[in-house]
C-alpha cells in the first residue's frame, strides 16, 4: 500500500453494499489493517503474521478450529460472513491444505479486501457473493467439519440465522464429528441467548459457551461463542487455551446451562428477531473489544496491541 511523506500507511476508503468501508493501519505491528464498515469495526488483519488474531473472539474461534482435529490436519470449513477473512487466512496458515469456502454478499467488499489484502498464495479459500443461510443450503450434505458462522447487518445477528430451520441445514452439511461455532452477542437478562440455546438443542445433543466471565455473569454486553456438535467436544483442553488468553474467557455446558434457557422456546422463521443492539460504549476499535460490530464513542480508530496494552496517540486523539 501507499505511504505518506512520513513512511506511514495510508488509510483506504471505499463505498461498498454494506456503507462505507475503511482499512486503517495498526500503528503496532507494520502491515495490519483494521477493517471497518460505516466504523463498525469488522475484521483484522496481519498481512505478517495471520496467525495473530487480535479480536478476543476470533482467538476464541481459533482456539476451536485447532481443537477441533489433530495439529495440523486439513479441515473443510464453512464461513459465513467474510470480512477481510481473519479465520480464514488463520486457518490456511495453521493448517494447511484446508478447503474453505466463505460466504458475503457484499461483493464490493470483496473486491477491496482483495485489492489491499491479498491471500496468501496457495490458499484453498473461495469467497461467494451469496447469503450465509443460502450458502449452508446449497452445500452437500456431511461436506464440512466445521461451519463458522460471525454474520452481522450491522450490530446484530440477522434473524434468518437464529431458526430451527436453519440449524437444521447446518447439522445436514457438518460432518458427524463436526461442529458449528456462532459469534453471538448479548446481556442479561440472556434472553437471545437462551433462544439460540434452545433453538440448537431442538438438532444438537452437545452444546457449549464460551465468553469472558463478567459477560456470563450479566455484568456487561459482550461477545458470546455458541458451539454445537453431535460428539463430545474437547471441552477442558478449549477452555484451558481460553483461560490463558490476555482476556480470559470460560467454557460453560451441560447443566451450567441449564439457567440460561429455562423457558425458552426454539425459534421458528416467522418468530426470529435479530440479536439486541449493543448499548452505547459497548464496543471499541481501539481496545479491540468486540461484542458485535459497532464503534464505542470517541474511541481512537489507531489501534493499541490488546497484549501489550501501550497506549499510542494519533492526530485525531484528545
Amino acid at each position: 500500500m501507499d505511504t505518506d511523506a512520513h513512511g506511514e500507511q495510508i488509510p483506504r476508503t471505499r463505498a461498498v453494499a454494506g456503507g462505507t468501508a475503511k482499512l486503517l493501519p495498526d500503528v503496532d505491528r507494520e502491515r495490519a489493517w483494521l477493517l471497518t464498515v460505516d466504523g463498525a469495526p469488522q475484521s483484522y488483519v496481519d498481512l505478517d503474521d495471520p496467525q495473530h488474531l487480535e479480536f478476543e473472539y476470533a482467538r476464541r474461534v481459533g482456539h476451536l478450529l485447532d481443537v477441533a482435529a489433530p495439529p495440523g490436519a486439513p479441515l473443510d470449513v464453512l464461513h459465513l460472513g467474510g470480512g477481510a477473512l481473519t479465520l480464514p487466512r488463520y486457518l490456511a496458515a495453521t493448517r494447511p491444505g484446508s478447503r474453505q469456502r466463505v460466504a458475503d454478499p457484499d461483493a464490493e467488499l470483496t473486491a477491496f479486501v482483495a485489492a489491499y489484502l491479498p491471500l496468501p498464495d496457495g490458499a484453498d479459500i473461495t469467497v461467494e457473493a451469496v447469503d450465509g443461510r443460502a450458502l449452508a443450503e446449497s452445500s452437500p450434505t456431511g461436506s464440512a467439519d466445521v461451519l463458522v458462522a460471525d454474520v452481522y447487518g450491522g450490530s446484530q445477528v440477522p434473524a434468518h440465522l437464529t431458526t430451527l430451520p436453519y440449524a437444521r441445514e447446518v447439522e445436514r452439511v457438518l460432518r458427524p464429528g463436526g461442529t458449528y461455532v456462532a459469534n453471538l452477542a448479548d446481556a442479561a437478562p440472556f434472553r437471545f441467548l437462551a433462544s439460540q440455546l434452545a433453538t440448537f438443542a431442538a438438532v444438537f445433543p452437545q452444546l457449549a459457551v464460551v465468553a469472558e466471565p463478567a459477560v456470563l455473569r450479566g455484568r456487561r454486553f459482550g461477545n458470546i461463542l455458541l458451539l454445537a456438535s453431535r460428539h463430545q467436544q474437547p471441552l477442558s483442553e478449549l477452555a484451558r487455551r481460553c483461560s490463558a488468553d490476555p482476556f480470559p474467557a470460560r467454557v460453560e455446558h451441560g447443566a451450567a446451562l441449564e439457567r440460561f434457557t429455562r423457558g425458552a422456546r426454539a425459534v421458528e422463521d416467522g418468530d426470529a428477531v435479530p440479536s439486541p443492539e449493543p448499548p452505547d460504549g459497548a464496543v471499541s476499535i481501539g481496545g479491540r473489544r468486540r461484542p458485535g460490530p459497532g464503534p464505542r464513542r470517541g474511541a481512537c480508530r489507531v489501534s493499541r496491541g490488546a497484549r501489550s496494552r501501550r497506549r499510542r496517540r494519533c492526530g485525531g486523539c484528545p
